[in-house]
């Protein structure tokens, strides 16, 4: 008997183990339990949300914060302003944009990189087993920030190869989508996201809201010329009872001089948290927050003018006419970048009340503060000593939006003593180290909706409603109403310049209307320097075709299994 029970024990162990032994695959199967891998690395809500903040991240550092050339190519090179030093050469354009300069491949690069996070969390997050609205929210943002990706890159290359899945292998058979494929890619990602968001006063700040997305599908809506979707988009965004234009001062500092429009910019205003109900979305950036990766130099010192270098020679004396850069003008300043006669003069012709240029938001004089200069106390340019100086780089007006870091007291130049060092006239002067900008940055906010769906009424040729929205805007900034007779685009883009300098994605919007070239070539072909000594600028070498980037010459020649099309005029 006893035998007998032992061959059905072995039998039973037997057949056990030819039913596991018959799928090796899982016999075999490695099950990492105190590391990540590809399978168990997205897997909890906080897995998830860490891919998602990666999309934030990534997002305002590729603009803000990175040390590629191709940040300064978003905003010089264009109507806005131009490259004051040659440090990156677009001032000669044509010989700088071809398909294997950096801007180009480090635009591409970085924007797909998101779009490739993106997908990786639309792709996974499908199976997760997750709590349904969290599920839903990240699904929404995920696809706000793939759209966000394609409409930079057709804004500025056109067409481009349309990615929607996890890459798991590698790929060279990409081909271009047309650009409007492209465009439609992102309006649906939008419409989804849309549906999938929370609204603007039930987010955290600096979070993408349903109205952050609709206020995007607008733009994208007028890309694709479905102009009655996008002045829809953009009216559900301004109508939506949480937002509105600031009108009235608010928010940190009242009881420094200011007015509504420099109180947007000011630190600690730009978030809705301070009650600032215009802001769409906001970036990000918290001094000495280790969550803050990267580094925010992007703003302000490359935009301010070398004042601390300036030299005048008065009654026989040469010196410095000031003692050091401070805190109160931005800090450090290197000016590598400079506004053009249009942005400093032209576009503010018969607007003297307009408070986007009051010295709160545009400084266009300083007080010499060396002691040692005879000129001591007397202003710069008011007394004409700014005469003596090269108007290329070493002074030009301060557009005071982006200076308005409180550089911390971290860099503020000390005595023996360990106290702040300051001018006579009260400003704290600051070490070499003082480059960032210590600040959140606009993304999107409500003013750009107004301008947004005053294109699309343009694009139905209703003047007048176009003009309303944009009176509206010149209302909140006490400049006198523009009338139906002068608007139309140009007119338009010179609105986006004095509400949105230094804001927008200058070479973006020029690139999505295909006016890059005609408003270079208008207002920023030559500059003149000291002596009137005059410079080619970006305009004079513009071509035609340069209304849309080059594709990357390195994409083109690894895509070995399919072609990817050049832009025309451009050649590999």
């Amino acid at each position: 008997m006893k035998t007998i029970f032992q061959k059905m024990g072995m039998l039973l162990i037997m057949a056990l183990f030819a039913a596991v032994s018959c799928d090796e695959s899982k016999f075999l199967e490695e099950k990492p339990l105190s590391i990540y891998t590809a399978e168990n690395s997205l897997v909890t809500v906080s897995d998830f949300q860490a891919a998602v903040n990666m999309l934030y991240r990534n997002s305002g550092l590729m603009i803000f914060c990175t040390t590629d050339e191709y940040n300064f190519a978003l905003f010089y090179a264009t109507d806005l302003a131009f490259c004051s030093c040659d440090v990156n050469k677009l001032n000669k354009y044509a010989a700088t944009m071809i398909p294997t300069c950096s801007q180009s491949s480090s635009m591409w690069n970085n924007v797909y990189g998101i779009i490739n996070q993106a997908n990786l969390v639309l792709t996974r997050i499908r199976n997760a087993d997750l709590p349904e609205a969290d599920k839903n929210v990240m699904r929404g943002e995920a696809l706000f920030f793939r759209a966000h990706g394609y409409r930079l890159l057709a804004h500025l290359f056109g067409g481009v190869p349309l990615i929607t899945e996890e890459i798991t292998a590698p790929r060279r058979d990409f081909v271009r989508a047309t650009r409007e494929e492209t465009y439609t890619q992102a309006k649906n990602d939008l419409v989804e996201a849309v549906s999938l968001l929370g609204n603007i006063d039930a987010v955290k700040d600096g979070k993408i809201s349903r109205q952050v997305a609709q206020h995007l599908l607008a733009e994208i809506y007028i890309s694709l010329g479905d102009y009655d979707s996008a002045i829809s988009a953009a009216t559900t965004v301004i109508d939506y009872p949480a937002m509105q234009l600031m009108t009235e001062r608010f928010g940190k500092k009242l009881d420094q001089p200011g007015d509504t429009y420099s109180d947007l910019f000011r630190t600690g205003n730009v978030n809705r948290g301070s009650g600032n109900r215009e802001t769409l979305w906001a970036w990000q950036y918290d001094y000495l927050n280790p969550a803050s990766t990267g580094r925010n130099d992007m703003w302000p010192w490359k935009f301010n003018p070398q004042y601390e270098t300036v030299t005048l020679t008065v009654d026989g004396v040469t010196s410095t006419a000031f003692k050091g850069n401070t805190a109160e003008k931005g800090g450090q300043s290197i000016a590598w970048m400079q506004p053009t006669l249009h942005v400093v003069h032209g576009i503010w012709e018969n607007d003297e009340n307009d408070i986007r240029i009051s010295e709160h938001n545009i400084l266009r004089d300083l007080r010499i503060d060396n002691e040692a200069s005879p000129a001591f106390g007397k202003w710069l340019v008011a007394d004409g000593y700014s005469e003596q100086v090269d108007p290329v780089r070493l002074w030009f007006p301060f557009f005071m939006k982006k200076l308005y870091g409180d550089v911390p007291a971290d860099f503020y130049v000390k005595d023996a003593n360990g106290s702040p060092q300051l001018t006579a006239f009260g400003e704290h002067l600051v070490t070499s180290s003082a480059q960032n900008s210590f600040s959140d940055h606009y993304m999107f906010r409500l003013a750009e909706t107004y301008l947004l769906r005053a294109e699309a009424y343009l694009g139905k040729n209703n003047r007048s409603a176009a003009t309303a929205d944009i009176n509206v805007v010149r209302a909140r900034a006490q400049a006198p109403p523009a009338d139906a007779s002068e608007v139309d685009i140009d007119y338009l883009l010179d609105e986006r310049l004095r509400e949105l300098y230094y804001e927008e994605l200058r070479m973006v919007t020029l690139c999505r209307m295909g006016k890059l070239v005609e408003r270079t070539r208008k207002y920023n072909s030559t500059y003149t320097g000291k002596n009137g000594q005059v410079f080619e600028a970006s305009g004079t070498s513009m071509q035609d075709y340069h209304n849309l980037w080059p594709i990357p010459f390195s994409e083109i020649e690894r895509n070995i299994n399919a072609v990817i099309e050049q832009n025309p005029g451009y050649t590999n």
